[in-house]
């Protein structure tokens, strides 16, 4: 995961675009509110990455603000504050913040900090990705453990040798299989002919055909198969 879109909620204007500037340097794309309601409906509007957050603000606080956003949303969240005890430090790390910074820090500190955060997440969902066996092209997933595909977010209903099938192919995009490695992989026998191959391949590609955003399953005459990834027009 790459942070991309962040949030900065305070009521400081100052503090607002010093930490723009060096976030901005960082290449991130800085959004910004000044209380809570312009700070929701961000949230309902951009896809964002960070929240980083202050507690002191007129009207709704940075706790409560946190605790509303955790109700709806994963999105990382970072305070922000000038509050320095522990208390304050593990009360909002209870609510859901996934680190707090006193405000005493450089802005050199807090982007420093930011991208700890997006670095040590990124790491989680790759393990947890790793450990689930995903696999994806565009918009098809297989997921090896729990043997299920999903096109473009909706399952598809695969018989045992499509679904084998399509692994094969995931597995290898881009490459041309030909039949003699598709049976060996498949059924690894000799007794399989070339037509049955042709007949399960027909199977999954209608299966898959209603979904314009998965890669294709290519034929590759009189050797086998490639799946491709669609050329975006």
């Amino acid at each position: 995961m790459s942070f991309r879109n962040i949030l900065i909620v305070d009521d400081h204007i100052e503090i607002i675009q010093l930490m723009t500037d060096f976030l901005e340097m960082e290449n991130y794309n800085v959004y910004s509110a000044k209380n809570a309601k312009e700070a929701e409906s961000l949230l309902s509007q951009v896809k964002l990455d960070c929240v980083i957050l202050d507690i002191m603000m007129p009207g709704i606080d940075g706790f409560a603000l946190c605790k509303r956003i955790r109700k709806e949303s994963e999105v990382p969240i970072i305070f922000l504050s000038a509050y320095q005890t522990d208390a304050d430090k593990i009360r909002g790390l209870t609510l859901g913040a996934d680190d707090y910074i006193v405000k005493t820090a450089s802005p050199s500190e807090i982007v420093a900090r930011v991208k700890a955060l997006e670095r040590r997440i990124g790491m989680y969902l790759r393990k947890a990705k790793e450990s689930q066996r995903v696999l994806s092209v565009d918009q098809l997933e297989l997921n090896q453990d729990s043997r299920s595909v999903k096109a473009a977010n909706k399952e598809v209903e695969l018989t045992t040798i499509e679904f084998d099938l399509l692994q094969y192919f995931m597995e290898n995009e881009g490459n041309v299989l030909t039949y003699e490695q598709i049976i060996e992989r498949i059924w690894n026998d000799e007794v399989t002919g070339f037509h049955s191959v042709r007949v399960h391949v027909a199977n999954l590609r209608e299966k898959l055909a209603p979904f314009s955003s998965v890669p294709e399953i290519k034929t590759v005459r009189s050797v086998g198969y490639q799946l491709l990834k669609r050329a975006r027009g």
